[in-house]
This record gives structure tokens, sequence and C-alpha cells, in this order.
């Protein structure tokens, strides 16, 4: 077969619902009104840009586009890179003019997006650089920050990665308890065919055994959960050895230091729930110079 996941790493159609994540974090952050920037003339202008103090993978300029926009249609921003780009330590990301109360409203909304999106399309664009030349493919996980998932999982694929299931909703993944719940593994697949058709099927299994139940059962891919690097080639093996049935993806104690070694192994996927869960923020810098 030929091992799929959706949204492939170049895709970088931006999510449909960032409108209202841009507008959920503006109204946590200006609530009645910004003190602040009511300091400020209200006919004053301002220029400025935002710079990189560390290298790193742009992610995020829909999002800072979206937030001057649902504050000032008249506040501009030039950007020096896309998304998906690599900028290095002192780069300037984009200039930015306009009305300086709406700028200075937006400027911690509009790095909050940036600061996160960069962090995690960074991170993925590390595993994805792991993992190079094994053809094997870095996936995310449902381990987002609530409300942002979209959002981070766009900034995977930016860095290269994709995308595993986006919510419970999208594809089926049978875990333990679901397999207790349903009586057998076997029957836990029956029941997902049945309860949700023309999405994919995904079991989890926790041994060689288990996998060689699963094989019979017919999923779409298998989900080896933290099994050893021996074991891992002994299923890469036994799947070759039957046609190649399901697609394989290894996950349970992923780390940059330890993907390429599971990649090696010949499996499909390497999910990771640190891509998205385990950021630090890149360290940018907006500085205003008053028109």
């Amino acid at each position: 077969m030929s091992p799929t996941a959706p949204a492939p790493a170049h895709d970088l159609t931006p999510p449909q619902d960032l409108p209202e994540q841009v507008a959920a974090a503006l109204r946590e952050d200006i609530g009645g009104g910004d003190l602040t920037a009511a300091l400020v003339p209200q006919g004053q202008r301002v220029r400025g840009r935002v710079v990189t103090r560390e290298d790193a993978v742009l992610c995020g300029r829909p999002w800072a586009e979206e937030t001057f926009r649902q504050l000032d249609a008249g506040v501009r921003l030039t950007w020096r890179a896309a998304d998906g780009d690599r900028i290095a330590a002192g780069a300037v990301i984009f200039e930015i003019e306009g009305p300086a109360r709406p700028i200075l409203t937006g400027e911690r909304t509009a790095l909050n997006f940036l600061q996160l999106l960069c962090a995690t399309a960074t991170e993925a664009s590390r595993f994805a650089a792991a993992v190079a030349g094994t053809g094997c493919a870095v996936l995310d996980t449902r381990k987002t920050l609530p409300g942002l998932r979209s959002a981070q999982k766009y900034a995977v694929r930016c860095g290269g990665g994709r995308n595993h299931r986006m919510g419970l909703y999208d594809m089926v993944l049978i875990k333990e308890n679901h397999i207790a719940a349903a009586g057998s593994l076997a029957a836990a697949i029956a029941a997902g065919r049945r309860a949700a058709r023309g999405v994919k099927v995904e079991v989890e299994v926790e041994s060689l055994r288990e996998l060689e139940e699963a094989l019979g059962a017919g999923p779409d891919i298998v989900l080896l959960d933290d099994f050893s690097l021996e074991d891992l080639a002994a299923a890469v093996a036994l799947n070759r050895s039957r046609g190649r049935p399901v697609a394989l993806e290894a996950s349970g104690s992923v780390s940059l230091e330890t993907v390429r070694a599971i990649a090696a192994t010949g499996v499909d996927f390497v999910s990771a729930g640190s891509l998205t869960k385990n950021v630090r923020a890149i360290d940018l810098s907006m500085r205003f110079a008053q028109e």
C-alpha cells in the first residue's frame, strides 16, 4: 500500500477558524478597552519592525495580518519572509506602519501568535530534518494548546511535518480502553468500520502478538506503542511479509535524540506530541519609531 496521512507538509492553507482565534485572543487582551493606548493622541501614526533574536522557521503571518485587520484596516505590514522560510537571528520579519493606537493594541496578540507558531514550526523542522532520507514522515498529535489546534497543525506543516487526525471526528483511533469496552481488538475495528464509513481506522497495539491480531482484522494503520527498536524492526518485517496491508506508526518515548533510530526501522510514520506541547516561544521583538 502507499501510506497516506491527511494534510501533507506542503499544504500551507490557513485554517478556516483563524479569524475566530484572533478575535478570541483580542477579546481576552482588550476587554473593555486598551487603557494605555488611549494615552496616545488619536491621530498619531507610527512605523516599526519585528525582528527575530534567534534562528527559526517563520510561521504565523496570516494571524499577525488578521490581528491588525480586525483592529484597523489602515495598518500596513510589509513582510520580508514567507511562512515556512528559515529566518536567521537579527533578521527583520516584517515592517509595520499606520495609526499608533491599533498597532500598540495589537502588538502583543500578533507577537503571541508569531512566537508560538514559529516555535512549533521550528521544532517540527528539527524532527523532519532528523528523519530525512528514511522514507518516514513525522506526525503531530492532538496534544495541542486548547483553541489553537488548527493553528499549531498549520505550523507543523510549515516546519515540514505532517498532520495526524485533526480531532475525534475525522479518523478512528482505537486504543486500549476502546478495545476493552468493545470486547476484543477485532470487534473494535469492525465497530469502527461500521460507525465511521469512509474514514481511516487506526488501532494501537502494545506487542507483536497484538500486531498479529490487528493484521488479521483489517485496519488501515497500526500504531506501535512504545515498541523497542528491535520490536519495531520485527513489526516492519512482519507487515512486509504480509504484503504491507497496513501503514505502521511508531509512538511513545519519541524525542529529537531518538527519532532517527525509530524512523530507520522502516516504519511509515513517527508521531511526537512534543511538536506541539513542549514548545518554547521564539524570541521576537517589535520596535516602533514615531513618524
